[in-house]
């Protein structure tokens, strides 16, 4: 068995990023510069973004947090974006999920203008990204994408099962996995609720990539996995106890894998790692077409 380290892989690719960075700026050049809105005050939330803007630092970014209150109305937060898509300034933004329900998300996400839309959601980027355009992939997916890559675990022609359909994971990672992108080529087979159980075993039982990403502590059993499965587990649940697990029964399972990824410490340092990419991409586009 062997780890899957997200922290490992993360830590090498900001370091790669703070050195492009550190080139443009001794060129003259401003800093790349994230932008991201919270609303209200979810606690998962409150530590998601704190580990973005910390990453930013790390990455050599200039960063900003505005934070509305819970209160806020759709208009007012639709008129902020406006103002950020006009803001030469600022080249990535993030509307932190999930917003209170008098907002409607997905109204929000199309309003962000695709060229600093670095979570990789708007329809332009997504639909580019499954036609293998060049686009702004969706940051969880390519991140899973990136430490693949980094530990050299065989994608090209193995048998992918993505057990989630969620458009933040399970589509865009199946997109991803099954184009002809760097790490991809795969034959992928996408999982959801309403599929049998018998079938979802079926499945899993002859995968040589299993991604689980439903939300359910211990999803993943042994009995579900054949011996050598890579595991990418994307799960975060916090237990009565305070433990946070992932979708996985870790322990009972990473004993018949090749690769497994721990949580803590897998997909979700890759997530913050891929938005940095998308962000220095923006910032690279911005000063070629200036």
């Amino acid at each position: 068995m062997n780890l899957l380290d997200g922290k490992k892989c993360a830590d090498s690719l900001i370091a790669g990023i703070a050195k492009q960075v550190a080139r443009h700026v001794d060129a003259g050049l401003r800093k790349p510069h994230m932008t991201v809105i919270l609303v209200g005050n979810h606690a998962p939330s409150e530590s998601y973004v704190k580990s973005k803007i910390t990453t930013c630092s790390l990455s050599g970014f200039d960063s900003n947090l505005i934070r509305l209150p819970e209160t806020v109305s759709e208009k007012e937060l639709l008129a902020l974006i406006a103002e950020i898509n006009e803001d030469n300034s600022t080249d990535g933004v993030i509307v932190q999920l999930p917003l209170p329900k008098q907002i409607n998300a997905q109204r929000v996400i199309n309003a962000i203008s695709p060229e600093k839309d670095i979570d990789g959601f708007h329809p332009t980027n997504f639909g580019r990204m499954a036609l293998g355009q060049k686009a702004f992939r969706p940051a969880t997916a390519y991140g899973i994408c990136k430490l693949l890559q980094f530990y050299q675990v065989p994608v090209a022609g193995r048998h992918c099962v993505v057990i989630g359909r969620s458009n933040i994971v399970g589509k865009p990672i199946s997109i991803m996995l099954s184009n002809d992108f760097d790490i991809g080529n795969a034959t992928v087979t996408l999982t959801h609720i309403e599929t049998p159980r018998e079938l979802l075993l079926e499945e899993t039982r002859r995968a040589d990539i299993v991604i689980v990403a439903v939300g359910i502590p211990g999803f993943i059993t042994p009995d579900m996995v054949r011996d050598g499965v890579t595991l990418i587990d994307v799960g975060i649940n916090r237990l009565e106890s305070g433990k946070i697990v992932g979708d996985v029964a870790f322990d009972a399972v990473a004993p018949k894998c090749e690769w497994i990824t721990p949580v803590p410490g897998g997909v979700g340092r890759m997530t913050v790692a891929a938005l940095m990419i998308n962000t220095l991409a923006a910032y690279q586009n911005n000063f070629e077409l200036a």
